[in-house]
């Protein structure tokens, strides 16, 4: 209990009057608040609502994205280098129904090797546009949305961290500066200078 009394102490030392106590030291006080501030309301904030913002989204793409079988119009070539995806899927041209019945074809991502005439599973909106991939699954989905909020309170919390670092440093020349002023007053009433 005594230990953490004094390390608050320690911390509020800028706050309490003293005569030890400079002009730098209490606007490095006030600096040091709106920097938490700042980092823990509108880190907080930001957080909250991109987290909120990227769940509603993967919400709206479960909602109106659905499955429906396609047809593959042509050969999935095998290997090609261009138009491919990181998971081995190419470019293929596809036949689908759309929901009010009428027959649609579009270019959607398809395994490499696929013959023309082969069934694939492709996603569709309410419209029956393609959609570019399926929607991301409601686990999924909490732990992007939670990654998205964190980068948010980052891309808050590193200007303010950096601000503050900009401040404190140039009171530290400052208070450096003044220090030397005070010394050069101070110094030659304690002797003489070596050197």
């Amino acid at each position: 209990m005594e230990v953490s009394v004094m390390s608050t102490g320690k911390r509020l030392w800028r706050w309490r009057s003293s005569p030890l106590r400079r002009r730098e030291d209490v606007i490095e006080a006030w600096i040091v608040l709106a920097v938490w501030l700042v980092v823990v309301v509108c880190g907080g904030v930001a957080a909250l609502v991109t987290d909120r913002s990227a769940e509603h989204e993967f919400a709206q793409q479960r909602a109106h994205r659905h499955p429906v079988s396609a047809v593959l119009l042509s050969d999935a070539r095998h290997g090609v280098t261009a138009d491919w995806s990181t998971d081995g899927r190419v470019q293929g041209p596809v036949r689908w129904k759309a929901p009010d019945g009428s027959a649609r074809t579009g270019r959607t991502l398809v395994d490499g090797g696929l013959k023309a005439g082969a069934r694939v599973t492709v996603w569709q909106d309410d419209r029956g546009r393609l959609s570019p991939s399926q929607p991301t699954g409601r686990g999924e989905g909490h732990v992007e949305a939670a990654l998205f909020g964190a980068a948010a309170a980052l891309a808050v919390a590193a200007p303010a961290f950096g601000a503050g670092a900009v401040a404190r440093a140039r009171l530290d020349r400052r208070r450096m500066a003044r220090w030397d002023q005070e010394w050069d007053l101070v110094g030659p009433r304690w002797g003489p200078r070596m050197g």
